[in-house]
């Protein structure tokens, strides 16, 4: 069960984040550095959907990325990657909703989609294992 949770947190984290990433580039207006790379790699036409990318897919794809991090920590009782892992979609959603209103949003999602794209990139080199069997880790939790 453990290797099972583990492969797909680990395939969902970076299809999340990627998803994220596309996301944010179909939007030129709300984030132009990130659309400007995506209308130079050929993603330009995904401007028409600008509404359902800012909307519904980038908190959507936040959401996967923010629960299937906090998934993982079951998967290998690593709480400091799990944190970090959760950390870019949490500034990513934040900024997204209660900073939207405020002029440095846009910078702290970069930040949150950044974070996203380093954890995944990250999680595909060097995976997470499992630090301590079911015995060590349950004797842990009762301390």
């Amino acid at each position: 069960m453990a290797i099972f949770l583990s492969q797909l947190t680990r395939i969902g984290k970076s299809t999340g984040a990627l998803g994220a990433l596309i996301s944010a580039m179909g939007c030129a207006m709300c984030f132009p550095a990130i659309a400007s790379l995506g209308a130079a790699i050929g993603l330009g036409f995904l401007a028409q959907w600008e509404g359902l990318f800012i909307n519904t897919l980038l908190p959507a794809f936040a959401w996967l990325v923010l629960l299937l991090n906090a998934l993982g920590w079951f998967a290998h009782r690593q709480w400091r990657r799990s944190v970090l892992g959760m950390l870019g979609p949490t500034i990513l959603l934040l900024s997204l909703y209660p900073w939207f209103k405020y002029g440095w949003s846009s910078y702290a999602t970069y930040i949150g989609i950044g974070l996203m794209l380093a954890v995944s990139v990250w999680d595909l080199r060097s995976p997470a294992n499992r630090r301590c069997d079911d015995v060590q880790c349950a004797a842990g939790a009762e301390r």
